[in-house]
């Protein structure tokens, strides 16, 4: 069993490829432990992870996406610490995503994003989606072997959002350029390293997407990013542009790094599984079953972070006030009091769908549905227009002694590249 006093999580590198054991020592000693190099209180415990989710009254978001790093401005003194947080919140960084609002201002962005993205929309995303598989593997599927992330899986997130968002076509080339090969060893935010803080991605989107809201609202067209210029707060009011901005840079930045960590964990489950194969092939209706257990064994995001802003409990636990918590999705999902076997790849698991690998509460993925979608597009046309699909030996090792890299991160999980070979079924449906 792993040292938990030995092993930084936070800054060591001898967990990325495989941090559950250490996860599963931390559990056994107590589900909600602090751990000793950055004093962060980490929630393994199912139960309890679920707990902090929903308890935002003594629990502030403001450091969800980044943690420990680099640390609060000003010392946590005191009982009650909300006053300090408010003050000193623009310092922190991130301060300006979505994931780090705290109510009341993040229920009206919340609104805001929830109205960019409705049934509907959602609706006419998913005919795109469908297409744009196919488009893709057309190209991938070509040559018998490649490497699937940037071949297949960082294309497709990509550009399933900016058709989500209205994105002119004519601008996807320019988006897929700027954005695309994140994840190739760039860990940015959440990096073990020291290169923790990147932001050009998001700044990227902040460009684009002013100049796209600012040119709707002077001269309205019939579009998707017209109805995203002028959505309204719930009370009816008009957003700042900064406003809008925002929840469509972090939809799009949030969402397509989660799901090509979720769409290439799956394609390489299938990789090592032929049984699976087989069976998915022969029943796509399992496909979203199969997704689920993907996110629940392997979740995209290690955990999130929370700041106690009064002296309270987590499963009996006290947590003072000003303590950071990490709640390890990761962990939670493999914990055997609500998941039998949790280490195990189950593919009829029945509960499966009670993963926390979107988070519960008001900070749960909203773009969940969206995610979900891809996946089963992806993997249910990859599986139809193949015969089998295998791991390259030549670049991932024998079955023996695979070798996969994963994103140097204490956030993401995934994997950095996944190299596949197949064998095409010609008109494959």
């Amino acid at each position: 069993m792993t040292d938990i006093d030995a092993v930084d999580f936070f800054r060591g590198d001898e967990l990325i490829e495989d941090p559950y054991s250490y996860f599963h020592a931390l559990r056994a000693k107590c589900p909600v432990q602090k751990e000793p190099h950055h004093n962060v209180v980490m929630v393994t415990g199912y139960d309890e992870a679920v707990s902090v989710f929903h308890d935002s009254e003594h629990f502030s978001s403001c450091i969800s996406v980044t943690g420990p790093f680099p640390g609060f401005p000003v010392p946590l003194e005191g009982d009650d610490i909300s006053e300090l947080i408010e003050r000193h919140r623009a310092e922190l960084p991130m301060s300006d995503q979505l994931p780090t609002f705290d109510p009341p201002v993040h229920t009206d962005h919340r609104a805001l994003l929830m109205r960019l993205i409705t049934p509907k929309r959602l609706k006419e995303n998913e005919e795109f989606i469908w297409r744009l598989a196919d488009r893709l593997l057309d190209t991938y599927l070509a040559d018998g072997e490649g490497e699937f992330i940037s071949g297949f899986a960082g294309p497709f997130a990509l550009l399933v959002i900016a058709d989500l968002l209205g994105v002119p076509e004519s601008d996807h080339e320019e988006f897929a350029a700027r954005l695309q090969g994140r994840g190739h060893g760039d860990a940015g935010v959440g990096s073990t390293g020291d290169d923790h803080m990147a932001h050009s991605p998001l700044q990227f989107l902040y460009d684009k997407f002013s100049t796209y809201v600012e040119d709707r609202r002077r001269e309205p067209r019939d579009d998707v990013l017209t109805g995203l210029a002028t959505a309204t707060f719930p009370d009816g009011s008009t957003p700042e542009v900064i406003d809008v901005v925002r929840v469509a840079a972090n939809l799009f930045s949030a969402g397509q790094e989660t799901t090509v960590r979720l769409v290439s964990t799956a394609a390489k489950v299938l990789a090592e599984r032929p049984d699976l194969q087989a069976l998915l092939r022969r029943e796509s209706d399992r496909i979203p079953n199969f997704i689920e257990e993907t996110l629940r064994l392997e979740s995209p995001v290690k955990g999130d972070f929370r700041l106690s802003r009064v002296a309270t409990t987590v499963g009996g636990v006290e947590i003072p006030a000003g303590t950071t918590v990490m709640v390890v999705n990761g962990a939670a999902n493999r914990d055997p009091s609500r998941f039998a076997n949790p280490d195990t790849f189950d593919a009829g698991r029945p509960n499966a769908r009670q993963h926390i690998a979107f988070g519960r509460g008001i900070h749960s993925c909203p773009g969940a549905p969206l995610a979900r979608a891809e996946a089963r597009a992806g993997l249910e046309r990859l599986l139809q227009r193949t015969s089998d699909i295998r791991i390259s030996e030549r670049v991932h090792g024998p079955a023996d002694a695979r070798n996969y890299r994963y994103l140097p991160t204490f956030i993401l999980r995934g994997l950095t590249h996944l190299n596949l070979e197949f064998t095409p079924v010609e008109n494959g449906s």
